[in-house]
């Protein structure tokens, strides 16, 4: 050990927000898809004996938004609470089990449903890699909520999907705190997870490796595109370098991965299960969730007899009490999971009517601060609810995140969504002319004429994400 240099022992008193063990489950449960929600559930009645599950029919149940917030109830003794927890439990077995005479549920329906869910596999995704990375880190715990809001923006590919620009105003978390917490994130594994676009992308790639300052660097960083069109000589003359320096570094650009989250994509079919299906019944769409999928538990009878037997010693007793109160609480958590989403589900219907009635180009803006503001809950809870989830609609399967978008004001005041002018790009370059394809600016001016204003640089970006190539390279003849 050099001098100047010792080892020590300090003690350290900080302030930092902890989540309960029962809030950090009910917020798990709140943003797993249904699929993954039966995992959670066998591993905690692994844990808890007093908790059964039990099968029901499989109709679809509609849930009524509560008018208010229940009141918080009083201190009460264990007697009294149990006769609370008793009632809760027959209520939520009345709430499953409402139509079952109606709709008999079989032995053969319980076998097929279990053989669905024991054949699935559920390898980590990379939202699940990175929020396993998340925990890792020194980050308070407000700041890593919102990290993992953050997260829940990357797409499968690896790419924020959202710029940091829509997710500060729909979210209204400043945008110098997103992005220090991007930059956190673009430090995980894969190298290059977090970029907004191929370039930001490779040139983390290179950073990473060491190579920040390297040709390959300043080719990707200024010179991307005739890259992609293998104009090396014109690069080369751009840089002031031989042509033999720029196949070198497009050989080793080659090397890079320009879809960072490429090894979490499962190569099987995925399975897809919609937690909400919309139906138009006459002139009304209605909204039911699907409760064949939800695990229907309750408390065990068998414990619930022996806390009221007399003879049971109270070791035992103090050990069911505790075990009971985590079921009833894990049967509160998932209602409450079903009311968040199926409150969510039922506002963007309302919202985006127009969509179900006439498509995409009638797809209205929306952010989650709006949903939040009506149901008044915080928008990190409406980007945990809709998180992985779908919703069956008579236009098909959609995540409820699609129905999530910035927008734009037409010349008669009329809004309309990002996905709508996207749409309207992807229109335009399946009808232009292949000899002479449009240009951004072009773009520009065919939307400006049906009364929409769009920066060039706006229809830049969008074109990026639909993959579409800037028009010099989509020319041919």
């Amino acid at each position: 050990m050099s001098p100047g240099q010792y080892m020590s022992q300090t003690q350290q008193q900080r302030l930092q927000m902890v989540l309960a063990p029962q809030l950090r489950q009910s917020l798990a449960l709140l943003q797993v898809p249904i699929l993954e929600l039966r995992t959670l559930v066998q591993e905690e009645m692994q844990q808890n004996p007093t908790l059964e599950e039990e099968p029901v029919a499989t109709t679809p149940v509609e849930i009524e938004p509560p008018a208010a917030a229940p009141e918080k109830p009083k201190e009460l003794d264990f007697k009294e609470e149990f006769e609370v927890l008793a009632r809760l439990d027959d209520e939520w077995r009345e709430y499953f089990q409402q139509d079952q005479a109606a709709h008999p549920y079989t032995a053969e329906d319980a076998a097929r449903r279990q053989h669905f869910f024991d054949s699935l596999t559920q390898p980590e995704s990379l939202q699940e890699h990175l929020r396993n990375q998340l925990t890792m880190t020194d980050l308070s715990a407000e700041n890593r909520r919102v990290a993992e809001m953050l997260v829940g923006s990357i797409s499968d590919d690896g790419y924020l999907i959202t710029p940091l620009e829509d997710l500060a105003q729909n979210t209204g978390f400043a945008l110098g705190r997103l992005r220090e917490l991007l930059h956190v994130i673009q430090e995980f594994d894969p190298i290059g997870v977090g970029a907004g676009d191929l370039r930001e992308c490779l040139l983390l790639q290179l950073h990473r490796l060491g190579k920040g300052d390297s040709v390959a660097a300043s080719v990707v960083r200024d010179h991307l595109d005739d890259l992609g069109a293998r104009r090396y000589a014109q690069i080369a003359r751009a840089l002031s370098l031989p042509p033999e320096a720029i196949q070198d570094a497009a050989r080793f650009i080659s090397t890079l991965e320009p879809r960072p989250g490429r090894l979490f994509s499962a190569e099987s079919a995925n399975y897809v299960l919609p937690e909400v299906s919309v139906q138009k019944v006459g002139d009304d769409y209605t909204v039911a969730l699907d409760r064949d999928s939800v695990p229907h538990l309750f408390i065990s009878k068998h414990y619930r007899q022996l806390m009221e037997n007399p003879d049971t010693p109270d070791d035992v007793k103090e050990y069911i009490r505790d075990k009971i109160r985590a079921g009833t609480f894990l049967i509160k958590s998932i209602y409450q999971r079903q009311q968040t989403i199926y409150r969510i589900a039922f506002e963007i219907v309302q919202v985006q009517r127009e969509f179900f009635e006439r498509g995409v180009t009638r797809l209205k803006p929306l952010t989650m601060a709006v949903i939040a503001g009506k149901l008044g809950i915080h928008e990190t809870t409406v980007s945990r609810a809709i998180a992985n989830k779908y919703m069956q609609t008579p236009r098909g399967m959609f995540e409820l995140k699609y129905f999530f978008t910035p927008g734009f004001t037409t010349r008669d005041g009329k809004e309309i969504s990002n996905k709508t002018i996207k749409d309207a790009l992807a229109h335009f370059v399946a009808r232009e002319d292949p000899a002479a394809p449009l240009s951004d600016q072009a773009m520009v001016a065919m939307l400006k004429e049906q009364g929409v204003t769009v920066a060039r640089r706006t229809i830049a970006k969008y074109r990026d994400e639909l993959r579409i190539l800037p028009s010099h390279l989509r020319r041919s003849g």
